[in-house]
């Protein structure tokens, strides 16, 4: 299972919300790259890198920090937050992502979102359903859709999806534990038709100790993101570093 931290941004800095409160912003340090810098420090190959300020505004915005922390590190980073155009799509590769996540698109442009996924390939795009009570939530999570996680995932199945990052709302910035059952039954319920496409789930949201990643590993969970956990010390970065060299 990839540990995955997260980097979201608001402002140029780094910070985390509380279920997607903007009201809730906590800013943990001025600097990103620096954040950045103590990841990869410890043996971290991986980075969760969200544009805030970009699900606001519907567009990207901080394309720049992307690029720096791209160009002045070796993670791998996927980038998420505001895209909606190709030409979104093509500034943030363009400024160094490995893979970007679509969310809002998905629900609101699909036709878009499949497109990006036939043209970029399967390895690329993540699709992000984030969800409040089973139901998928979008523009930050600023407003929640008619649609239903679960056939939601499964029709972009359908469409070549690989990755998917799930999001239990409530959970996030929560520090009370992940949506355990929740990835159990997405696991149990996305048996892709086409075998060649295993889905690769990405747990986030509510980790809170060091002890539930064995238990997302052991569901089947692909990678997990990991945010105010580490920045409230509750996961050190030696832990995720022993947990990266035994796995």
């Amino acid at each position: 299972m990839r540990i995955i931290p997260a980097i979201d941004i608001i402002d140029g800095k780094c910070v985390r919300l509380s279920k997607g409160d903007y009201a809730t912003k906590k800013i943990y340090n001025e600097n990103p790259l620096e954040v950045a810098k103590e990841f990869e420090d410890s043996g971290i190959q991986y980075l969760h890198l969200v544009d805030l300020d970009g699900a606001k505004s519907k567009h990207i915005v901080n394309h720049k920090i992307l690029e720096k922390i791209a160009t002045k590190t070796r993670l791998k980073i996927d980038f998420g937050g505001g895209l909606k155009t190709d030409d979104d799509l093509k500034t943030a590769f363009e400024s160094g992502a490995n893979q970007i996540t679509g969310g809002s698109i998905a629900v609101k442009d699909p036709s878009t979102f499949i497109s990006w996924i036939k043209n970029y390939g399967s390895d690329k795009i993540i699709l992000g359903a984030d969800a409040q009570n089973e139901k998928i939530a979008v523009s930050g999570w600023q407003e929640e859709s008619e649609e239903d996680l679960i056939p939601f995932i499964q029709k972009y199945q359908e469409n070549g999806i690989s990755y998917v990052i799930c999001t239990d709302i409530s959970k996030d910035g929560m520090l009370e534990g992940p949506a355990f059952n929740l990835y159990q039954k997405i696991l149990d319920n996305c048996k892709n038709p086409n075998e060649k496409i295993k889905l690769r789930l990405i747990a986030s949201g509510g980790i809170s100790t060091f002890d539930e990643l064995p238990k997302l590993a052991e569901i089947g969970c692909e990678g997990v993101i990991i945010g105010k956990a580490i920045y409230e010390n509750r996961i050190s970065l030696k832990q995720l570093e022993g947990f990266i060299l035994n796995n």
